[in-house]
């Protein structure tokens, strides 16, 4: 007789939260009037900061027959995915509701999205890590297809199923050969076969799948082709959430699989997936040089920060892990507010999405232009700001392994920041020199009095008390993490910690 399995219930309490903010939120659409649609907003940010003080606190663990854990990683990962989701949350209603797409079911999708993240961080099993993705990546489908009238959105959402289709299959085929190879899917007892015994070629072409399905995932060169047409096509708030919720689940699952349970194998792994970060860092930032699109722009900055951060992974050692987790928490800030600057933006009826349309920008909106100046010089590495202090991190971990290769990719690192620096500037530069083009001259009908001298160019600006106070967290961490970087980093060591006691 096989003994069922222990199922603790109170460790999955804050995905339960999350998910049971989801059901409200939906059941609450079916009869609210349109008008008030602000408690959907409200229902779903109560339920995350209900969720992420539940997953701060909560005690370690592991439930449903050892396929989920709560420990360091979880703790810090979900706390991370949440303030991702909050973000989603806070910069999506004044947008939705300027282009008709004001829908309960957004918020539905976001809080989804934001539990599979959460699940990807517990998951100690390879099937369950699978479960948790695809509960991520689909609502992300449908959110990037969102705007149902744009068919740019709809190229946008199946260029995105078609990459998720992708990852999905090599992921479960990569599975299948590590089944094959060792007769299990639980990540520690992956890691006790290994170590017991050399991997055969069926393992090592698992572990490469694996590879590539939370390639396509992070969007790292080069399974990221189409990654900056699904950026471009979908609305500006499900890229911002996307951007960063994608990049979450699928670094803790990195962490997870390779440092901590393939590490009997770490001399294989760790040169591809060096090569692959400095491959990706550098395609990144020499294609956002030539974008002229602020989408597009950020959608390249994005892919190269999976480089950064894959440089993290690579070193394995428990200062890396830190440090990964650290610029996770980072980049959830700084990524969301750069997105969330051009969500406060309108030119002719649509999105202001070209570089010149920020331009002169500080002179009509002073405050909106600081703080998207903030997120760029954070974004390209810049002190005193979070994103110095996040790079800093992941490349003195490069460095003092002492290794030829931790050396290259940390000069990498360098180098290509500083690459960055031009495009990030240049867009800040525009903002506080630029003149803006009259609205008649950019054949903007939607925006003005066509052909009057216009000194916005045409470009209108829609700020709402909720998008301000995204803008105003996001702002605010970025500085709390380059000035006083000690609550960040002592929290993410945490993660290093769990590593070191391997």
């Amino acid at each position: 007789m096989i003994a069922p399995p222990v199922v603790d219930l109170t460790l999955i309490l804050p995905e339960m939260i999350v998910l049971g903010a989801a059901l409200l939120v939906l059941m609450a659409d079916l009869w609210l009037a349109p008008e008030r649609r602000g408690y959907l907003v409200a229902a779903s940010l109560a339920g995350v900061l209900w969720a992420a003080w539940v997953a701060a606190g909560a005690a370690d663990g592991v439930s449903f027959a050892g396929m989920y854990v709560r420990d360091a990683l979880t703790r810090v990962g979900q706390v991370v995915a949440l303030a991702a989701t909050g973000l989603g949350v806070l910069v999506a209603p004044e947008y939705l509701r300027r282009y008709n797409l004001d829908r309960g079911e957004y918020y539905v999708l976001v809080l989804t999205a934001g539990a599979g993240a959460m699940l990807m961080a517990a998951s100690r099993d390879l099937l369950m890590l699978f479960l948790a993705l695809e509960t991520l990546s689909i609502p992300l489908y449908v959110l990037a297809a969102w705007a149902r009238g744009n068919t740019r959105s709809h190229e946008a959402g199946m260029k995105y199923f078609l990459l998720g289709a992708f990852a999905s299959a090599f992921f479960l085929y990569g599975i299948a050969l590590l089944y094959g190879e060792t007769g299990t899917t639980r990540l520690p007892d992956l890691g006790v076969a290994f170590a017991q015994q050399p991997a055969g070629i069926s393992a090592a072409a698992g572990v490469g799948l694996l590879s590539i399905g939370l390639g396509f995932k992070a969007a790292l060169v080069p399974f990221h082709t189409w990654a900056p047409d699904v950026y471009e096509g979908a609305p500006l708030p499900a890229v911002a959430f996307m951007s960063v919720i994608a990049k979450i689940g699928a670094f803790v699952a990195l962490l997870r699989v390779f440092p901590l349970a393939l590490a009997a194998l770490a001399d294989q792994w760790t040169l591809v997936l060096g090569a692959l970060a400095a491959l990706t860092m550098i395609v990144g930032n020499l294609a956002a040089l030539a974008q002229s699109s602020y989408k597009r722009m950020l959608a390249y900055s994005s892919i190269a920060h999976a480089g950064y951060l894959l440089v993290g992974v690579a070193t394995a050692t428990p200062a890396a892990a830190s440090a990964v987790m650290t610029y996770l928490a980072i980049y959830a800030a700084m990524g969301t507010g750069a997105f969330a600057v051009a969500v406060a933006l309108e030119r002719g009826g649509g999105e202001a999405d070209r570089i010149e349309d920020y331009a002169g920008l500080a002179r009509r909106a002073p405050l909106l232009a600081a703080a998207a100046a903030l997120f760029l010089v954070s974004l390209a590495g810049l002190p005193p700001t979070g994103g110095f202090v996040a790079k800093l991190g992941i490349f003195a971990a490069a460095v003092e392994t002492g290794s030829v290769a931790g050396l290259a990719l940390a000069l990498i690192g360098v180098l290509t920041s500083v690459i960055s620096v031009y495009y990030y500037m240049r867009v800040a530069y525009v903002m506080y020199a630029g003149e803006p083009a009259s609205a008649g001259a950019g054949g903007d009908a939607g925006a003005g009095s066509a052909g009057a001298a216009d000194p916005s160019g045409g470009v209108r600006l829609h700020a709402s008390p909720l998008l301000n106070l995204a803008l105003l967290i996001a702002a605010a961490a970025v500085v709390h993490a380059g000035v006083l970087p000690g609550a960040v980093t002592s929290f993410a060591q945490q993660v290093g910690a769990l590593l070191s006691r391997l």
